[in-house]
């Protein structure tokens, strides 16, 4: 069964948008993944269809309504559907490589995009919802990180990549950066590809590639180097 997306959103013009290009659009188009879009909108209030209003107890913006929210997640997401879903959030969990891999080994993700300040806390609860972040900073919306997180995922499934293999040497899949690439012209402005490289020995190119990738990972990312090789004693 190919992997299936649904994302909840109040721009669903924004989609697939990256999504229908390169690797994942070609995905998309031969049903290796599918992708459903619901516009949050469609269960707005009153004449003006809001989703919106003033946060509790004051404060600046608006907060997305529970009651929205939730009928928006129970129109296109049943009870009993066992994906996980995900509301895009800059407190939540951040989103990495072995994530993207469970991910892409089970049958699809729910991802609500949230907007103006947030969403309220209760139909967080209620319906499920794990915050995701992509990092330690805040956007407009979650309709970029879910595209971010969704083409992580995509590349991952079966048939999606073309080279056998060319994913498992990338930075974070061994829990390091990867090493540096180097291909023609052998010199360029004065800098050569390393010797080892062009040496034809398979053993000694191991070797050195590990050997970057841990100088790299340790110089660039100490946290993920601690984490990789921890301190003994």
């Amino acid at each position: 069964m190919a992997f299936a997306a649904t994302v909840l959103t109040l721009m669903p013009e924004m989609f697939p948008g990256t999504l229908g290009h390169s690797l994942a659009g070609e995905a998309l188009a031969t049903g290796k993944w599918s992708l459903q879009v619901k516009d949050i909108r469609d269960h707005g209030r009153g004449k003006h269809r809001a989703v919106d209003d003033t946060p509790a107890g004051g404060g600046p913006g608006m907060v997305i309504r529970a009651d929205v929210l939730a009928e928006a997640i129970d129109a296109v997401v049943p009870a009993d559907d066992p994906r996980p879903r995900f509301l895009l959030s800059p407190r939540g969990r951040v989103f990495d490589q072995a994530l993207a891999r469970e991910l892409a080994n089970g049958p699809g993700a729910v991802f609500v995009c949230g907007r103006f300040e947030g969403v309220d806390e209760r139909v967080i609860e209620a319906r499920g919802l794990t915050e995701l972040s992509i990092g330690d900073y805040v956007l407009s919306g979650g309709e970029v990180a879910a595209q971010v997180v969704l083409d992580a995922i995509i590349r991952l499934l079966p048939g999606v990549m073309g080279g056998e293999g060319s994913d498992i040497e990338e930075s974070h899949e061994d829990g390091l950066l990867e090493y540096p690439h180097y291909t023609r012209p052998r010199d360029f402005e004065g800098r050569s590809i390393p010797e080892v490289l062009t040496s034809g020995n398979h053993a000694s190119i191991v070797q050195w590639r590990r050997a970057e990738a841990e100088m790299l990972t340790k110089a660039r990312r100490p946290d993920l180097f601690a984490r990789k090789f921890p301190p003994k004693g």
